[in-house]
């Protein structure tokens, strides 16, 4: 997956401006940034929702411009915020839903569903209407929808918002089954512990520019600090690129 000089602009405000990076097969990319620093509108024209106004993305080989059907079919997004589910259906007819979109037979649906209940700890509420569902039983429906379909590329934007501690716990063990699977993901979280825990490489984004793309070791052998917290901040208050 490579982003390559990639520019966004809604009229005169520039939301995203220049940046390049590539997530490798089996990599976990953590993107960090304050609120509209241009995080969520880059995943969306990664998973070709937007179009980049200059330069090019590609997944898999597709272009987001060229190939976005393509594209979709590729990848499973998760945003946060709404997580966008029909209330009158149960937590199984919202995940049957996007499963039939992509293709999913029915038997491998059905299998997948299962399988991701359980993972997921789903199986006591997967017949239940989700309207009255807390937060993070709804995230949990969510995640389920985002890989029903086994995609190769995952771009997950706040996907442990709502989720216990424990819920948390099986959400960073599904990452991990991920990674070791060969898919493709990036992660942007404001819980660094989670970005520490999971991630290979980091990317800092800032004011719409990308100001750092390596590992954490790079990042502190750069800026000379250990805790992320603190490295964060000395980033996004300088405003400079590193590397």
């Amino acid at each position: 997956m490579t982003v390559e000089a990639v520019t966004k602009r809604f009229g005169r405000i520039t939301a995203v401006e220049g940046i390049s990076f590539a997530i490798r097969r089996g990599e976990v990319l953590g993107l960090i940034g304050e609120n509209g620093a241009g995080k969520t509108t880059t995943m969306r024209m990664m998973a070709a929702i937007l179009q980049p106004t200059e330069g090019e993305i590609r997944i898999n080989g597709y272009s987001v411009r060229q190939d976005a059907m393509a594209v979709r079919r590729q990848i499973g997004i998760l945003f946060g915020g709404d997580v966008g589910l029909y209330e009158r259906l149960t937590a199984r007819e919202n995940i049957a839903f996007f499963g039939r979109l992509y293709g999913l037979e029915p038997k491998r649906l059905a299998e997948r569903i299962a399988f991701l209940a359980e993972l997921l700890g789903m199986e006591a509420f997967l017949d239940r209407r989700v309207g009255p569902f807390s937060r993070g039983m709804q995230q949990k429906v969510a995640i389920a929808r985002t890989l029903v379909h086994d995609p190769d590329v995952i771009l997950l934007d706040e996907p442990t918002t709502g989720l216990d501690v424990s819920a948390a716990a099986v959400f960073r063990q599904l990452i991990t089954a991920l990674r070791q699977a060969g898919k493709t993901i990036l992660f942007s979280s404001h819980n660094m512990g989670e970005i520490e825990k999971l991630c290979d490489r980091l990317a800092i984004m800032h004011k719409g520019r990308l100001l750092f793309v390596g590992t954490l070791a790079e990042l502190r052998h750069y800026a000379g600090l250990h805790d992320l917290d603190d490295l964060f901040v000395k980033m996004v208050s300088g405003g400079e690129r590193l590397g």
